[in-house]
């Protein structure tokens, strides 16, 4: 299913207490605000939902997984309040990830850059294609990946988050990403991650609730302080997106 929507699509299908939300938008599955804030309400309703023990985080088609945020959104931003609230999108869904009472399970078919590579990371298990590729390519127009770096630096370390980061232009393949803790498996397709995925969740959902409840504060311990953290970090980069070297940067990319 694909959708050519302006504020892309939102579906949960829940199923033997597994629950499968999949996000969608044309430009490569990338989010403007509204998506972001209509998942982050997603997960915290999924969080109280009785009827399930796990999350899958999906997105539509077959190729990219997520392009980060919407870039004509990027490019609209006058003022210090709209790139405040632009960039604490993101900051919104991984915090919700974060405090959600179930598992979340990622399911990576394809590239990922920017906000997206936050989301994998915010994942509490990822499962991968050899095509699910990552870039953190901020630092080249200017701004940085500063409201994702703790979910990625949590997942993967400071030395990979330092590679992802300062190598902006760089693609890392899945493989690496694998080592550094970002995908706990990597498939040759989409027909056998999914067969995994399907096996992997249902196990999951078996157990009991409560004890994936204690065990998902256990993975999360020490993030308190990221409900202000994120915000923090939204603000810089709401700073930088102004500045005259961001815009410039931002005016050849689009050109």
């Amino acid at each position: 299913m694909s959708t050519n929507r302006e504020n892309g699509s939102l579906y949960t299908k829940i199923e033997n207490r597994i629950a499968t939300v999949e996000f969608g938008h044309p430009a490569s599955n990338s989010f403007p605000s509204e998506l972001l804030e209509r998942l982050e309400k997603e997960i915290d309703k999924l969080s109280g939902d009785d009827s399930v023990s796990v999350i899958i985080l999906r997105s539509e088609g077959e190729k990219a997984f997520c392009a980060g945020a919407s870039f004509d959104e990027l490019m609209a931003i006058e003022n210090m309040q709209q790139g405040k609230v632009f960039f604490s999108g993101f900051a919104g869904v991984i915090n919700a990830m974060r405090r959600c009472k179930k598992i979340i399970v990622g399911r990576i078919q394809g590239k990922t850059v920017g906000g997206g590579v936050g989301l994998a990371a915010a994942c509490d298990y990822a499962l991968a294609t050899e095509a699910a590729a990552i870039k953190l390519s901020e630092l080249s127009i200017g701004i940085g990946p500063f409201v994702i770096a703790p979910a990625v630096k949590r997942k993967m370390g400071v030395a990979a988050l330092a590679e992802l980061t300062l190598a902006a232009t760089d693609w890392k393949n899945a493989y690496w990403a694998k080592e550094k803790g970002l995908y706990a498996r990597v498939f040759d397709s989409i027909k056998e991650l999914d067969r995994e995925l399907e096996l992997f969740t249902e196990k999951l959902a078996s157990y009991n609730p409560q004890a994936l409840y204690e065990m998902k504060k256990v993975l999360w311990e020490g993030t308190d302080s990221w409900d202000n953290l994120l915000q923090e970090r939204a603000a810089i980069s709401g700073e930088l997106v102004l500045s005259d070297f961001t815009r410039n940067a931002l005016n050849k990319f689009k050109k």
